[in-house]
């Protein structure tokens, strides 16, 4: 028996673990529980929850465990790069959708949020990239069924039909896309069955969320055609009253489809067709006050802001980190539409298999924000409304070939190609009190292609010894166009004044793995490798761009070490794997606060030079066939090297030595699972988690009001699964222990200290009702 995590495996909705369901056919019975936590393999993911046990069912173990990392299926304990695991069957019973709610069960991941869906980007090891510039990639390449994202506000879309994430820690370039210098994360949806199935799900929580989605899969054409598609309808009124509008805030609206069509026209060939598409109307406000203390560029001093206090006050806003009440007389929302199309087609030619995906994706996003979060116009707050709309488009082609396995040297090879556009209007309109004003008007965009030949392969000296070599020589050629109209001839409050300029660079790159791999038993594995990762150059291409953002960036790079131990010992009912790494990177591209007269904007610069350095660790335990019990921790020390303080600014800009933003030095999760069966028909679970990350900067200022402390969150959930009727009944607690939190800090745009208010800032609870058929 054989559980796959992976493209092409056989699927029953509601019996997974890893993405997980039992690959034979006609077995519909409940997995054992055991199998989730055994198959924990390297997952910092939390807990992988399973249905009941039965006496008759096989154990798995970790060593069947089949993921994709390498680009070729392999067992998730022998490979040789530091994994984390998250499954369709957690994120239901999580309620969580989307990356921003999965990383908070991945120690060595984070997520800055934001209000527009440009804003938002992943972190891995305390690296990421954070500009709404169309001029520079994520550091964390995000790649779904195969398909490199280009921009990472691609990712804040709800991952309908989930299968499962792999989050590869650590610099992924030679084999997962250009962007890939720091982590990649590789989101893997469901593939058509050969059986029928169908499913059903509805769930409701606290504050009026549902979620509503169906799904079927199976065959149209006997041996020939299967085809699935998959539904989603959700919404959340939120969690923030703005009291201007007289309004529950903070909340979202979801719909989308996603469908595939797999051709098997013969037993060497499968050509497979994805469409998704995706709707997003995030009603989310641009900062919750926290506080009425303002910044001072780019010396970072901190000190009171007495006019910002009094505007708040007369609006009957209290800031404070419990606050969840604004004062906007504009509902600032990020709607986005995000879909795509792919054809995938996988050929066995002998021994050699290979894969050319041809794939197109649009993203378009409107974000419509009140840039000075207040409800009316004071002296020295004047009014100002942001109106954004993008149109992108990206096309890729990739071909590569997978050697047989067995041989001296087995490798995956292969060609990339990208091409992607990106197009934006940007509006800014200024009403200070007493009339006038001003408006600014921009068009701007950007044009990049990225070219690629990759390897990556194994020398076996040994059964037991392999040396790991991989290598991708790129070029990255990007372009600017920019056009701004001011009515002002001089800069007001965050509109400068009119600027028209245009650019082009290219750069050649490398990408390169080296390592060794040493399999000390059956069950302990060992591994060192060298990475050496890059991201190209950027262009800081933004509504108030200058004279001094016409230079291109120079590409980051980066040096990574890594040592890592896999190993499972006493009858494979304990899993402990370990991984130590140093990364070193140069030329960091990241934004640093700047003003336009009295109003805060960020700057993309290469800041310097960084480093991340740390240990993560998984333990699971399987005591009883009951029970399952796991602990997952990364500890991350992300810091400022050497920061290049922008022309001009003093020296009390220096933050060497200062923490990187979104990389707390400590996060853990710790799980415990209960299975068991009541009957021959009813099976009763009962799981509990609990996550806990050390205090978090949030801000390159490095000043202490951006500073989220430590906290921890305790989920519950239990469930009662009726087998013969494939039914199951979950009830959820998220929070269980109120612990109020801010999924970011940042300075408002006139003054002040704002948060962004998670789901699960308050205790809430709701039930998830699954179907089969």
């Amino acid at each position: 028996m054989k559980y796959v995590v992976g493209p092409g495996h056989k699927k029953a909705r509601g019996n997974r673990v890893f993405a997980g369901t039992y690959a034979g056919k006609g077995l519909h019975a409940p997995l054992l529980a055991s199998c989730a936590l055994l198959c924990l393999g390297d997952v910092h993911a939390g807990r992988a929850a399973a249905p009941a046990p039965q006496a008759s069912a096989p154990q798995a173990t970790p060593e069947d465990v089949t993921v994709t990392v390498r680009r070729r299926s392999e067992p998730l304990q022998k490979v040789p790069v530091a994994t984390s695991i998250y499954t369709a069957r957690q994120a239901a019973r999580d309620n969580v959708h989307d990356l921003q709610g999965i990383f908070q069960y991945v120690p060595a991941a984070n997520f800055r949020t934001s209000a527009s869906a440009k804003d938002r980007t992943v972190f891995v090891r305390g690296i990421g990239t954070i500009s709404t510039s169309p001029g520079v990639e994520p550091s964390v390449s995000t790649v779904i069924d195969g398909v490199v994202l280009a921009r990472s506000g691609q990712v804040s879309m709800d991952l309908l039909d989930l299968d499962h994430i792999e989050v590869l820690r650590g610099p992924q370039g030679t084999l997962f896309g250009k962007n890939a210098s720091a982590g990649a994360v590789n989101i893997v949806t469901a593939q058509p069955t050969k059986a029928f199935h169908a499913y059903a799900d509805a769930s409701y929580f606290s504050g009026d969320e549902y979620r509503l989605a169906a799904g079927a899969s199976g065959t149209l054409v006997p041996n020939v055609l299967t085809a699935n598609a998959a539904f989603l309808v959700g919404g959340f009124d939120g969690n923030v009253r703005n009291v201007t509008l007289n309004q529950t805030v903070n909340g979202y609206e979801h719909r989308g489809a996603r469908g595939k069509l797999a051709w098997t026209p013969d037993a060497r060939t499968r050509v497979t067709l994805g469409l998704d598409y995706m709707y997003s109307n995030d009603a989310i406000p641009t900062g919750v006050f926290v506080s009425s203390s303002q910044v001072a560029y780019p010396s970072g001093i901190v000190t009171p802001n007495a006019n910002l206090a009094q505007a708040l006050a007369s609006q009957g806003i209290v800031p404070s980190r419990d606050n969840t009440t604004i004062a906007s007389n504009v509902r600032s929302r990020s709607v986005d539409h995000n879909g795509g199309a792919s054809v995938t087609l996988d050929r066995q030619f002998g021994a050699y298999a290979l894969t050319a995906i041809s794939a197109y994706r649009r993203w378009r996003n409107t974000q419509i924000q009140d840039y000075d979060q207040q409800g009316r116009a004071f002296p020295t707050i004047p009014q100002i409304a942001d109106r954004g709309d993008l149109d992108f488009w990206q096309a890729s082609q990739e071909v590569r070939i997978a050697s047989p396995k067995g041989h001296f040297f087995d490798y995956v090879a292969g060609l990339y190609y990208l091409h992607a556009v990106d197009d934006e209007h940007y509006l800014r309109t200024l009403q200070p009190l007493g009339g006038g004003g001003a408006t600014g008007r921009a068009h701007f965009g950007t044009t990049g292609n990225n070219y690629a030949a990759f390897a990556e392969g194994n020398l076996n000296f040994t059964h037991n010894f392999r040396a790991i070599l991989g290598l991708r020589l790129l070029r990255d050629d990007l372009s600017y166009s920019m056009a701004r109209q001011s009515t002002s001839l001089v800069a007001v409050t965050a509109i400068r004044p009119n600027f028209v300029s245009q650019g082009s660079t290219a750069h050649n790159g490398y990408v390169d793995r080296i390592g060794l791999q040493y399999d000390l038993t059956q069950d302990i594995h060992t591994y060192f490798t060298y990475s050496h990762g890059y991201k190209g150059p950027a262009y800081n291409v933004f509504f108030n761009m200058q004279g001094t953002d016409t230079q291109a960036l120079r590409p980051e790079q980066n040096d990574s070490f890594e040592i890592g131990l896999k190993s499972q010992f006493a009858h494979r009912r304990v899993t402990a794997n370990f991984a130590a790494f140093i990364e070193n990177f140069s030329n960091y591209q990241a934004n640093f606060l700047d003003q336009v007269a009295g109003a805060t904007v960020a700057r993309l610069i290469n800041a310097g030079s960084v480093s991340s350095r740390g240990v993560e660790g998984d333990i699971a335990v399987h005591p009883l066939r009951a029970l399952t019990l796991g602990g997952n921790f990364a500890y991350t020390y992300a810091v400022i090297d050497q920061f290049n303080c922008p022309p001009g600014a003093p020296s009390s800009c220096n933050v060497n030595g200062k923490p990187l933003p979104f990389a707390p030095r400590w996060k853990f999760v710790l799980n415990a699972d209960y299975v068991r069966p009541l009957n021959d028909r009813f099976t009763w679970s009962l799981d509990s988690d609990y996550t806990w990350q050390s205090r978090t900067q949030n801000s390159l200022t490095e000043t202490s009001d951006t500073i989220q402390k430590a906290y921890g969150i305790w989920n519950l959930s239990t469930s009662i699964e009726d087998r013969p009727h494939r039914l199951r009944l979950t009830l959820v607690l998220r929070n269980a222990l109120n612990s109020h939190y801010q999924s970011f800090l940042s300075y408002g745009s006139m003054g002040g200290v704002t948060s962004w208010v998670p789901r699960d800032f308050s205790r809430y609870g709701g039930f998830i009702l699954h179907k089969d058929f």
